[in-house]
């Protein structure tokens, strides 16, 4: 698949790029794209909730009442999980989220979810460029000329540049990541993907391991 080349005023070069069929033009694997997205949010998961369990509450350890004869239920402490403000049974603890997934996997899912926005025209290349400093109107300028302002977008650049993230940090549904740190997530859950020529490269490099 060859794809034509912009410049950031939305006009084409004349040139083309050819992509890597081995990666953008996979049969997808839904099952693959499925577990890399369940381990991405998974590690986002904080993990923090905590409820405090019967040691865990202040209160006196005496006994409420007698054992036997006034026909209730028996009662322990005042820290006793039916009473109002006793602990917790098996109330939430502190855990990682995370499990560990294959790195054969999380490359065949990032293969499938590139093949699927190939095959739905959702990919677009940009010649490379820069900002002299961090200026979001200039940002947005791209994003309009390319004709994809309203829409989620992902631009994937080769390495990190300071003043294009800056630019894009403020606008609503503008992302920019390294091509090292493109994940399954992001390219699905973006409607757009803007690769600068030189990330395809790095791209095919990591993805051909």
């Amino acid at each position: 698949m060859e794809l034509e080349v912009y410049k950031t005023d939305g006009k084409k070069t004349g040139q083309k790029v050819k992509l890597n069929k081995a990666i953008f033009g996979i049969e997808p694997n839904d099952h693959a794209i499925w577990l890399d997205t369940k381990q991405h949010m998974a590690n986002q998961r904080q993990g923090t909730s905590k409820a405090k369990e019967r040691a865990e509450i202040t209160g006196s350890r005496r006994k409420i009442k007698r054992q036997k004869g006034t026909g209730t239920a028996r009662f322990g402490d005042i820290k006793n999980p039916i009473f109002r403000g006793g602990g917790r049974t098996f109330g939430p603890r502190p855990r990682d989220y995370g499990f560990k997934l294959n790195k054969k996997v999380k490359r065949l899912a990032r293969k499938s979810a590139l093949s699927y926005k190939a095959k739905d025209n959702q990919i677009k290349i940009l010649e490379d460029f820069n900002f002299e400093e961090p200026k979001t109107k200039s940002y947005t300028e791209i994003l309009n000329n390319l004709e994809v302002a309203d829409k989620k977008t992902l631009l994937v650049l080769n390495d990190a540049n300071k003043n294009i993230y800056l630019s894009a940090r403020n606008i609503p549904n503008a992302k920019v990541v390294r091509a090292a740190d493109l994940n399954t997530y992001d390219i699905l859950n973006n409607n757009n993907l803007l690769f600068v020529e030189s990330s395809i490269k790095e791209i095919e490099n990591v993805l051909s391991k």
